[in-house]
């Protein structure tokens, strides 16, 4: 059985301010970082983090001299002109509006969609999880993001539960197993 840790990275600055943070390459806040040095995961056999410095700097602190396998599909969404935003600076966006409408479900004007999203970050997550059966690990740990997260548990775990219903808080996460052999 590979035991597998999908952490949400620390805080950042956005984050406090419920800003729509995808591509934006922010560092953790302070408080972020505060946070992340109380908490104790185990040590993974490998480790895989997004390339942006949220997740970095994250993956650095809770498992200090690791070795970081970065992989570039497992980035955040890009949020196209919600990036950096809140609602309240969104409210009154005719395009905004159009996208709460629909659920979420409309593409990001000027980012990805979100059936795009979901492909890339299942595919750096597919291309992780197979990398860690052919070297025969036991355990991996995922230093990623919220809606990275909320993909891979949306399309793996065994209960079904819409997307946003597998929000993480920063530095929370999940704990899943997976079977070799049924993968």
């Amino acid at each position: 059985m590979l035991k597998i840790y999908l952490i949400r990275h620390g805080q950042t600055p956005g984050n406090r301010l419920q800003r729509y943070i995808g591509a934006t390459d922010e560092a953790l806040s302070e408080e972020g970082r505060k946070l992340l040095e109380k908490l104790t995961y185990p040590l993974p056999e490998l480790l895989y983090v997004s390339p942006l410095l949220r997740c970095v700097e994250t993956a650095g602190i809770l498992f200090p001299g690791k070795e970081l396998h970065i992989i570039e599909e497992l980035s955040e969404c890009d949020f196209g002109e919600f990036e950096n935003k809140n609602y309240k600076e969104l409210s009154g966006n005719e395009n905004y509006q159009k996208w709460i409408d629909s659920n979420g479900t409309l593409p990001f004007p000027g980012g990805e969609s979100r059936e795009a999203f979901k492909h890339r970050s299942l595919r750096g997550f597919q291309k992780a999880v197979t990398q860690c059966i052919r070297e025969n690990a036991g355990t991996a740990a995922f230093v990623i993001h919220g809606g990275t997260i909320m993909n891979i548990m949306e399309e793996y775990a065994d209960r079904q539960r819409p997307f946003y219903e597998w929000h993480v808080k920063n530095g929370g996460g999940y704990q899943v197993e997976l079977d070799p052999a049924l993968w």
